[in-house]
């Protein structure tokens, strides 16, 4: 399948770049890659219209856009070609297959870069992946609702987890996580294609949700019936302004706010079901 890639620009990166990845994330864009100008964003060449752009394009911040087809054979070194170690600070390093330097952080997960959403590089992931090392996972039940990569379910596996359902709507991402599991020798991750309907029935002690606000809001019905008393959820994925709306839905659920997090205004809100 052929690419477009969009190279977009701006005058003033922060807080336009971020806003920008939380509006294309909803308009079928599969990745993203930031730049020193600005953001390069991936999409299918059958779903692409310069429709989609009109909201970024008419902001004082955006100095203009370009695109350029990306063929399929080259998807893969695309992405090679922009791809850093994530390092969270002696914790956790997040690595591509083709990175050779040795690396001293208490934990290693290897990713293999495709056009999955959650390899770290993104300030949501990576206050997920902070946060985890500080509970307790050993011998948990955990579920990592819309997996990505896999990285959150990857990770939970290797500080203790005794189980980890990690669905996602995504084919592609499906089985782009299908392929980091086997990377990262994991025994205990049952990965699905499938949304919230795959966990019915279904509990867990520790729930994570890296997605965007609206359906965090949808579903956050799902993941009180699913989180066991005592249990913790973990949301991120949005906006620090959007902390207060989350919050007073989190608790017409039967959350109870417990910590916030963030990194560049993006956010992470933690909540105990009592």
């Amino acid at each position: 399948m052929d690419y477009w890639e969009i190279n977009i620009n701006f005058s003033e990166l922060h807080p336009w770049r971020d806003i920008a990845i939380s509006i294309l994330d909803q308009k079928n864009f599969d990745s993203f890659v930031e730049t020193k100008t600005g953001l390069k964003s991936y999409i299918a060449k059958d779903q692409f219209k310069d429709e989609l752009l009109t909201e970024i394009e008419s902001w004082d911040s955006c100095t203009g856009w370009t695109k350029n087809l990306i063929e399929d054979r080259n998807w893969n070194a695309e992405w090679e070609s922009n791809f850093d170690p994530v390092l969270i600070g002696d914790k956790l390093a997040i690595v591509a297959p083709f990175h050779e330097e040795e690396f001293h952080q208490e934990l290693k997960i290897t990713i293999q870069p495709q056009m999955s959403f959650g390899t770290g590089h993104h300030q949501t992931t990576y206050l997920a992946s902070e946060r985890l090392f500080d509970l307790e996972l050993i011998g948990t039940d955990v579920l990592d609702m819309g997996t990505g990569t896999g990285v959150l379910a990857i990770l939970a596996e290797k500080l203790g987890a005794k189980f980890v359902f990690a669905p996602d709507i995504d084919k592609w991402s499906f089985q782009n996580a299908q392929d980091n599991v086997k990377l990262n020798a994991c025994k205990r991750i049952e990965l699905a294609l499938g949304g919230h309907e795959l966990v019915e029935g279904r509990t867990f002690d520790i729930v994570i949700a890296n997605i965007n606000k609206n359906i965090l809001i949808e579903h956050f019905s799902v993941y009180s019936k699913s989180l066991n008393s005592k249990g913790k959820l973990l949301i991120s994925g949005f906006f620090e302004t959007d902390k207060n709306e989350l919050i007073q839905v989190a608790e017409k659920n039967g959350f109870t706010f417990a910590n916030l997090f963030v990194k560049d205004e993006w956010a992470l809100l933690e909540f105990d079901k009592v």
